[in-house]
């Protein structure tokens, strides 16, 4: 009897679609299959949530507390892109990096535990970037992003994005690397571009290109042995030789680049630490492609200061604001401890996404129009708890809303018109335990 064939090779040349759907197709028919595909699901799905929640709970952690979530969730994508999961692990993997970048900027990482987390966040995110490609112009979005206007990390190798990229988005990166070439006589912006332009040409595969980048830089050691190596692996052995050969009659220092003066705007901002100094130092320093540089010294004066003072907590974040840093600007008035107005205002932002975060201010914010004890504070007390009753449902904390709300009519109960405007609100009021 002739063993049955084997449909793997066949199975491997179909689209994931048709895959997909006879599959689901056999599973209807197989009680046993179904349930066994239902489970990974929900293995698969629930791995991703804690992961998310391990997020959310890691920002308020110590470093070491902090580089072992991030672990957890850095061992969980690496499973589940192991194990060759369908899942889009994409957007979990981005946020991890987007964290942990964050994180490196208000921690003192001297162990470098932390940075590690970032290379390999950075690693497995091109991984789930090349299983299942996100838009390659948002894609693209991010690494220019990163690149120009990021604190100086995380590290991205294009080459491992490049599949995920696609035509478009490697375009759009040449688009913007071309124009910052074009617009940027020097500075760090430049040196960005300059440094993109030739892993462009890598990743293109233009030999011709890339050993002309190379070429024109000053002459050193690694870079003529790159030369070397390019045009080995393009099989053009000859002009390897001639070039190795030219490479050995120079013996030139490579030059330290002049220093560049600090822009107008770094004066102001020494002398006045505030956000608006800072936003414009950051506009002028774009424009110079310094940037990166004043960033970096600029958010630790600001963060310095944050931690002695509540108004200069507001300045940071109203800084980071400014940047379009909201996930930034979240923590910072968390860890330094914003005022109430202004983590009232980031709280409206942010109880969309992350509700259950949100609740504590929305509290405290309650308890402060309250403590006023007029009619108008009242009236806006009941405006918070009824969108605070709102948080609590997204967050899926609805019954500690009714315990929060009972404990705080029984403290206030003599406070009849809160009572009423509570009421007029429409919050039903928990009935008083042995009523």
């Amino acid at each position: 009897m002739s063993s049955p064939t084997d449909l793997r090779p066949y199975l491997r040349t179909l689209d994931a679609e048709t895959l997909a759907d006879l599959l689901h197709a056999q599973a209807e028919r197989d009680p046993e299959l179904r349930q066994a595909l239902e489970n990974r699901f929900a293995t698969q799905g629930s791995d991703v949530a804690e992961a998310h929640r391990l997020l959310d709970t890691a920002v308020l952690a110590n470093n070491v507390e902090y580089a072992a979530k991030v672990g957890s969730v850095l061992d969980t994508l690496q499973r589940l892109l192991d194990a060759g999961s369908r899942a889009d692990l994409a957007p979990l993997a981005r946020r991890t990096v987007d964290d942990i970048s964050e994180m490196l900027e208000q921690i003192d990482d001297t162990s470098g535990e932390v940075a590690d987390r970032l290379d390999r966040a950075v690693e497995l995110y091109a991984r789930a970037c090349v299983a299942r490609p996100p838009d390659p112009e948002s894609l693209a979005a991010w690494i220019l992003e990163v690149e120009f206007d990021g604190p100086g990390w995380p590290a991205i190798e294009l080459a491992d994005f490049a599949s995920a990229l696609g035509e478009k988005g490697i375009a759009r990166i040449q688009s913007t690397v071309d124009n910052v070439l074009a617009e940027q006589p020097s500075g760090v912006k430049r040196e960005t571009a300059e440094r993109l332009r030739e892993e462009l040409a890598e990743v293109s595969g233009d030999v011709d290109a890339l050993v002309a980048i190379l070429a024109a830089k000053p002459p050193r050691v690694d870079v003529s042995l790159k030369i070397v190596r390019v045009l080995r692996a393009a099989g053009r052995h000859s002009e390897a030789i001639a070039h190795a050969a030219r490479a050995l009659t120079h013996d030139k220092k490579e030059e330290a680049p002049p220093a560049e003066k600090d822009p107008l705007s770094r004066k102001d901002f020494d002398e006045n630490p505030a956000a608006a100094t800072y936003l414009a130092l950051r506009e002028e320093s774009l424009d110079a492609g310094r940037w990166v540089a004043q960033r970096k010294t600029a958010l630790a004066r600001l963060r310095e200061l944050a931690a002695g003072s509540t108004q200069a907590a507001d300045e940071l974040v109203r800084a980071l604001l400014g940047e379009d840093r909201a996930d930034e600007a979240w923590r910072a008035a968390v860890r330094f401890e914003a005022s109430l107005p202004v983590r009232v205002e980031l709280a409206d932002a942010r109880s969309v996404a992350h509700p259950a975060e949100t609740i504590p201010v929305y509290r405290d914010h309650v308890e402060e129009l309250i403590t006023r004890k007029d009619p108008n504070s009242y009236r806006e007390a009941a405006r918070q708890l009824r969108k605070l009753r709102t948080v609590h449902k997204k967050a899926g904390m609805a019954e500690e809303f009714s315990s929060y709300l009972g404990t705080l009519v029984e403290i206030h109960k003599r406070k009849t018109r809160l009572i009423a405007e509570v009421k007029a609100a429409r919050i039903a009021i928990p009935k008083p335990v042995g009523a």
